[in-house]
């Protein structure tokens, strides 16, 4: 057995330890405050927290003994905690260049996937809805953000329309849950149904914020973002909160569609997000009698697939019954799985899946304690009636 490990060598181990919000090392975020070993092979560490109430108080208790009893000599870890000065919070907000610092929202979720789109009216509401539906059909926990502030729909595709959001004793706000589980939020459930939304970018970006860090989302294995189309202030902000989401975009067959998708790519590249893959929509009308008419073009998809070196995740066909159902508020693979649009999609959640067979370094955190103090609301406050 090799002697006792050196103080640089437990900071060193310590690298492993993710904060899940944040997505870099607590050692280059200076989280670590003290480190101490001591000659029987006991180390006490004490970490710094954002909060006092920090909900992933034992993500980090567990990575940081997990990592430290790795190492030769070590056959015991003391972990304390303290909380960031105002000053350090500050020197933290700084060095990420945030305006504020997450207080464990998505803590447990796993995987953060963008659905994004150059143009509109290309279906990228009705496949993030569906192919949602589809992963919780596979046994996954799934969320649903609703991005799309000016043309919000998710309410609608998943017969939520007019229901309202609420708040649990934490000051959380609390998904609905649409078919299959599916947890939603939008800022539809924040306003009279149907109205409009005229907001400018630093309201858009704060709403955003909120949606992800004062959000009661619980465990997901997957969180989906229906973004709007376009390459504006919401796809930016969201760059800024969530560096490490993939990014997915939808397009139609249309060459014109796939020169406008082409640009959303080029923003995501920008903003360093990973492009996961490309999806077509629209890939022909399927009629009931299975016949197939290609009324947008062939192509658009695997041509842009192909300029951006990503997989084609799927091409998904027009039916009636998609079109339907997304209205009826029930994704079309819940309510006719054997529809060919609904076969393709659910083919396409296989793909993804495929693409994340396992959890981010660290995102799994272990079932949070009860914080010992509410934490406070972040960014502005939504409207309730």
């Amino acid at each position: 057995m090799g002697g006792m490990p050196t103080r640089d060598q437990v900071t060193e181990a310590l690298r492993e330890v993710i904060d899940p919000e944040l997505h870099k090392d607590i050692v280059t975020l200076e989280m670590v405050r003290s480190i101490e070993v001591h000659p029987n092979g006991v180390v006490d560490v004490m970490i710094s927290l954002t909060t006092p109430g920090c909900p992933i108080r034992d993500h980090f208790e567990t990575g940081v003994g997990d990592a430290i009893r790795k190492l030769d000599g070590v056959v015991g870890v003391n972990i304390s905690f303290d909380v960031l000065s105002d000053d350090e919070k500050q020197g933290l907000r700084q060095k990420l260049g945030r305006g504020s610092l997450p207080e464990g929202a998505l803590a447990q979720v796993k995987n953060v996937i963008c659905i994004g789109s150059g143009k509109g009216g290309v279906g990228k509401s009705s496949v993030t809805a569906n192919l949602a539906a589809a992963l919780a059909g596979r046994g996954m926990q799934v969320g649903v953000m609703d991005a799309d502030v000016w043309g919000y729909s998710q309410p609608r595709m998943f017969g939520l329309n007019g229901e309202r959001a609420k708040v649990n004793a934490s000051r959380k706000i609390v998904p609905l849950d649409g078919a299959d589980g599916v947890k939603v939020v939008s800022i539809g459930f924040f306003i009279e149904q149907d109205a409009a939304v005229v907001w400018r970018g630093p309201m858009l970006h704060k709403a955003l914020q909120q949606f992800l860090e004062d959000v009661d989302w619980g465990a997901l294995d997957y969180l989906l973002i229906d973004l709007p189309p376009g390459t504006g202030d919401v796809s930016m902000t969201l760059s800024q909160l969530l560096p490490d989401a993939k990014f997915l975009i939808v397009t139609t067959p249309q060459a014109v569609a796939q020169k406008v998708a082409k640009r959303s790519a080029d923003m995501a590249d920008k903003l360093n997000l990973e492009i996961a893959g490309v999806i077509e929509n629209m890939a022909g009308f399927t009629t009931p009698a299975g016949e197939s008419f290609a009324i947008f073009g062939e192509g658009g998809g695997r041509l842009l697939a192909e300029e951006l070196d990503v997989p084609l995740l799927g091409r998904v066909p027009l039916t009636l019954a998609l079109r339907e159902q997304s209205d009826g508020g029930l994704p079309v693979v819940l309510a006719d799985p054997q529809d060919a649009a609904a076969q393709a999609i659910v083919q396409i959640a296989g793909r993804i899946i495929a693409m994340t067979p396992v959890a981010l370094p660290m995102m799994s955190a272990p079932e949070p304690a009860a914080p010992a103090a509410a934490p406070k609301p972040v960014g502005m406050s939504l409207p309730m009636a």
